[in-house]
């Protein structure tokens, strides 16, 4: 008896599963209230609050009719004292339509079509594809350290038949320090009434507007730009003069950007496609142009210092200095590294681009990595081996170097590529990861000083006696010879032809080592020609005697 009473309670729990899920889902797809807006009169009849999207047109339409009393039917005032709510229910359609108008660029295609706004991106990137949603998020504000959205929700009352879709009572509550910050400002006051009108999506004064602004910032940035080099120009000290020359292009775009940014929030509100571009475009201005105004300063004193305490770029420095020359060059690309960083985060923050960012990233992990894996192996490659250089050091900025058959300088050691400059000022650019995966000569890498050899090709009679002690004579006097000491002088080979002397003589440095070796070598020609002429190469031809009795 107790397994039959068992078997027909599961069979009855079987039977309202389906039920009990249906209602579960129901409620997940609208909110459920007793009243809306109680009190307010009803809504108009045929008004289309069905969907997010038709809302929202029914909302923009009937505010650009005025008809701002048919329009606040589209706010949920259930938050509010039912007394209060006929007394501001147009004022705050009013003020929500002109922050809407001017601040919110309505992408409708966005907006769903559906009572239900199920997502219905179906593609596996999606983390949202098929869920139901009840409210929907437009626009997200961020004024004075809080955050303030404008919402749509699903709405149901017991005497609706259809859930209708409403801005949320938050959005109502927030509507007052919206309209304070982005509403209309003082200057549109004294726009007449035939240029507010709007033509091909923007106000017939914005068009006129627009323009205008753009070429009396161009010429505030003209003259500020004028004014800073003028100022530059004051300075006796040479490092003050070069950072406010450098810095004045960026400072004066900063200005420029400052000043619109004040003009827009201050004189005048231009409309929300206008605004969703020009925002952006005057935040990265404005972080770019500070971020490269403190670069072009911190290259002025960097070059000061350089100057100061390195000064020109040889391997006649010392080993400290030429080390001092790279952990700068090394500063300034962690400087860079840093400011970018921080450039790209705060332009994700004022533009409250992280939400929707980290969402698709995250959905779109596994491609990214793949892409950028195989668009960025080459920068990312040479980035890695400038920083490899930078701390390890196998060669340094002013290091004197054999590559690839060019003796050259190491002048620069960029993110990407290095600059070698060869002894007759020529300039080789090398990607940083190529010259650190090639064999090359550091003839600087524990000092400057080198060994030079001076060959002569002379006859098997050549005195090398004499020849060794004019060389050392000649050594000893000569200017960028050191270490007299290891003056040396060799038979390094012959053949039949005659014999090779090679001259040993140290130098303090490549540079000056090459000047020495022509030069002894010069000297050592004059003395061979003038004193013995007789030691030059020459062909020996021996003929053989014909016997007595050979034809």
């Amino acid at each position: 008896m107790i397994h039959r009473i068992r078997l027909f309670l599961l069979a009855v729990l079987i039977g309202l599963a389906p039920a009990l899920v249906a209602q579960e889902k129901e409620s997940q797809s609208w909110y459920e209230v007793e009243a809306l807006n109680s009190g307010l009169e009803t809504a108009p009849e045929g008004l289309n609050r069905s969907t997010p999207r038709s809302a929202m047109r029914a909302f923009v339409e009937l505010s650009d009719a005025g008809r701002f009393d048919a329009a606040q039917h589209l706010l949920n005032f259930n938050d509010m004292d039912p007394a209060e709510q006929a007394k501001v229910a147009e004022i705050y359609a009013r003020q929500l339509y002109q922050v809407i108008d001017r601040r919110v660029w309505i992408d409708w295609s966005d907006l769903p079509a559906r009572p239900d706004a199920l997502v219905e991106d179906g593609s596996s990137n999606n983390p949202q594809a098929g869920q139901v949603r009840r409210d929907l998020g437009i626009k997200l504000f961020q004024l004075n350290g809080r955050a303030y959205e404008i919402r749509l929700a699903r709405y149901k009352t017991p005497g609706l038949e259809e859930p209708v879709w409403l801005f949320t009572p938050q959005t109502v509550a927030d509507v007052p320090t919206l309209h304070d910050a982005y509403g209309p400002r003082a200057f549109e006051r004294y726009i007449p009434k035939s240029l507010q009108h709007e033509v091909g999506g923007l106000r017939i004064w914005e068009w006129i507007g627009l323009p205008l602004l753009l070429f009396s910032l161009i010429a505030l940035g003209w003259a500020v730009k004028s004014a800073l080099d003028a100022a530059s120009r004051r300075f006796d000290r040479l490092f003050l003069k070069n950072a406010c020359e450098r810095a004045s292009f960026p400072l004066a775009l900063f200005v420029v950007a400052l000043v619109a940014q004040g003009v827009l929030r201050l004189a005048v509100s231009f409309s929300g496609p206008v605004t969703a571009v020009v925002q952006p475009i005057l935040v990265v201005i404005m972080t770019t142009a500070v971020g490269i105004a403190i670069l072009r300063v911190i290259d002025a004193v960097l070059d000061r210092i350089t100057a100061r305490y390195v000064g020109e770029i040889d391997d006649a420095r010392g080993l400290d200095k030429r080390e001092l020359y790279t952990s700068i060059y090394a500063l300034r690309r962690v400087i860079v590294l840093f400011m970018v960083g921080f450039a790209i985060i705060f332009v994700l923050v004022q533009l409250n681009l992280f939400e929707s960012l980290g969402i698709t990233l995250l959905a779109s992990a596994g491609v990214m990595t793949v892409l950028l894996g195989i668009a960025g192996q080459a920068v990312l490659g040479n980035i890695l081996a400038s920083l490899q250089i930078a701390l390890a050091k196998p060669v340094r900025i002013g290091d004197s170097v054999e590559f690839e058959g060019d003796w050259a300088y190491v002048e620069s050691i960029f993110y990407t590529f290095m600059r070698l400059r060869t002894w007759d000022e020529r300039r080789i650019i090398v990607p940083v990861k190529y010259f650190v995966s090639k064999p090359f000569e550091n003839w600087s890498v524990k000092d400057a000083r080198m060994m030079r050899t001076v060959k002569l090709w002379l006859d098997h009679s050549a005195d090398i006696d004499a020849l060794r002690e004019t060389f050392e004579e000649l050594a000893e006097k000569q200017e960028g010879v050191i270490e007299p000491h290891k003056l040396s002088c060799f038979v390094t080979a012959h053949t039949e032809q005659g014999q090779e002397i090679t001259c040993y003589v140290m130098t303090p440095d490549p540079s000056t080592g090459w000047e020495v070796e022509m030069q002894l070598r010069e000297k050592l020609l004059t003395f061979v020609r003038e004193e013995h002429p007789e030691w030059w190469p020459r062909e020996r031809v021996i003929g053989a005697r014909h016997a007595p009795g050979d034809e």
